[in-house]
């Protein structure tokens, strides 16, 4: 990879044809279309070049050196709530679990009937055929039994004595050797995240990137874009003069550069989606180890018309021991049986929307609060997974909500939960990791942030790559969806510059 390195001790002046902001999937793939046409990108990047070498160690190291803000990100609510970004070259993709979803044709159909230009400028055969480019690309399979592991295989059992709908995960991986490290980062090099992949393949093409990193606006006449202003790793500053600029800094940053840029006309930063995530922990009879198999190997698709898509969790021991109940002795017995855990998780597609704006000192202000509807299915969620649990052999399952009993032993208690359990979203222990729909496509101004080709409704040559520019979110894992349309944003910026 064509690493670009500057003297932090000074201020710079660059200058790029292309510019991408962001270096996950959305910049990567844009980047990589973009290289294609001989254009030659510089990728900036916030975070750090990690070789496999320096990744797969414990959990709280990963946090504090692959995620933004050590994991620690809030929404602010009524239930304050994590949202996780990876910051690193090859963003979230480094630290993710390489899980692979298409983009499902009846979320293709929803955007559609809600502003019907999208089906001429984005075609769902179009959307497919590039996805089919990127599964081939980031060699996506299934995951084989061979190293599955022990807590997958306990949530195929579970499902199948359920009769519920259920898989393999389809995974970006290559020659996965089963260590169960995916959210640390993959020491032995198999996940073909962006770092492994797009950006090698476009730094062959002539992309360079610019990594540790911190872009603070997007410099503009008032008509179209000059470049972008940022910070060095060493706090000076640094001006990139571009033709264009492409944003792919996540559905929470690039509206944030959006705001800090004067582009403050609404819907900029309104419209943010999320899939908040629940989990459940058992405890079996027979040892789990959660740390060793695929990260997350298998999945019930059986509830994703509901809005509900259940995983199963590998977590190292270091997390996996911070999900155990109890304090001084109990969590001591708990420790010493942790071996016997085994975790799944549901994430919703969730239909409230909230908003980002720029908070103190210019970081990102989340408002984001689940509607009644989204609470229901979180409690059915954590319903399912109980029984799953339960159905797969688990002497105990330990809901995680609050209210309701810690310790659950019988389907029939577990499923109570779904009719009494509490409809407030400070009952239930969530994350996000999935955010949408920021600085949304469309072809109404007043609706809409960029074009149905990618541009800024009031900027020329600024163009959005990544999840900001879903109309909504998609209710499964977006990378692989994310990955199609930034290689159409990227294409588009190489038509418009040939």
């Amino acid at each position: 990879m064509h690493i670009v390195t500057l003297d932090p001790s000074k201020g710079h002046e660059l200058e790029a044809g292309v510019v991408v902001v962001g270096s996950g999937p959305a910049g990567a793939a844009a980047a990589f279309a973009v290289a294609q046409a001989g254009l030659a990108p510089l990728v900036i990047e916030e975070g750090a070049l990690f070789e496999p070498s320096r990744l797969g160690q414990d959990g709280f190291r990963a946090l504090s050196q692959l995620y933004r803000d050590l994991g620690g990100s809030l929404t602010s609510g009524p239930a304050p709530t994590p949202f996780l970004q990876g910051r690193a070259v090859g963003g979230t993709s480094v630290m993710n679990g390489a899980i692979s979803w298409r983009l499902p044709k009846h979320v293709h159909e929803e955007w559609c009937r809600d502003d019907p230009s999208l089906e001429g400028s984005l075609p769902f055969d179009l959307v497919e055929t590039v996805t089919d480019e990127v599964e081939t690309r980031l060699n996506i399979r299934p995951t084989p039994p061979g190293i599955a592991g022990r807590n997958n295989e306990l949530l195929a059992q579970g499902a199948q004595n359920l009769g519920l709908e259920h898989r393999p995960i389809s995974r970006n991986v290559r020659g996965c050797e089963g260590r169960g490290q995916c959210i640390e980062g993959c020491p032995a090099g198999r996940k073909l995240s962006m770092d492994r992949s797009y950006l090698e393949a476009a730094s062959v093409l002539g992309a360079r990137v610019l990594p540790e990193t911190t872009v603070l606006a997007v410099e503009h006449d008032g008509r179209r874009a000059r470049g972008i202003i940022a910070r060095t790793r060493g706090g000076h500053p640094l001006r990139i003069r571009a033709k264009v600029v492409i944003l792919a800094a996540s559905a929470v940053q690039t509206p944030v550069l959006l705001l800090r840029s004067g582009l403050v006309r609404p819907p900029t930063g309104f419209g943010f989606q999320a899939h908040p995530g629940v989990s459940v922990s058992g405890f079996f009879e027979a040892p789990v180890e959660v740390w060793r198999g695929a990260t997350q190997g298998h999945e019930v698709i059986g509830l994703v018309h509901e809005g509900i898509k259940i995983e199963a969790l590998g977590f190292d021991r270091a997390i996996a021991s911070t999900r155990l109940l109890g304090v001084g002795q109990r969590l001591e017995e708990a420790m010493a049986q942790l071996a016997h855990y085994a975790f799944f998780g549901a994430a919703i597609r969730a239909r409230a929307r909230g908003r980002v704006s720029v908070g103190l000192r210019g970081k990102p202000r989340v408002e984001y609060s689940l509607l009644e509807e989204d609470l229901s299915k979180m409690r059915r969620a954590v319903s399912v997974l109980g029984q799953l649990m339960l159905a797969a052999g688990a002497e105990r399952v330990f809901p995680g909500v609050h209210g309701f009993a810690a310790e659950v032993r019988h389907p029939v208690a577990m499923q109570a939960i779904e009719r009494t359990g509490r409809l407030s979203p400070r009952a239930y222990q969530s994350v996000i990791t999935h955010m949408f729909g920021t600085a949304r496509m469309g072809s109404v101004r007043e609706s809409a942030v960029v074009r149905p080709d990618f541009r800024h409704h009031d900027l020329d040559r600024l163009y959005v790559a990544d999840s900001s520019v879903f109309p909504s979110n998609t209710g499964v894992n977006p990378q692989t969806s994310i990955l199609a349309l930034a290689t159409l944003c990227g294409r588009e910026v190489a038509r418009a510059q040939a």
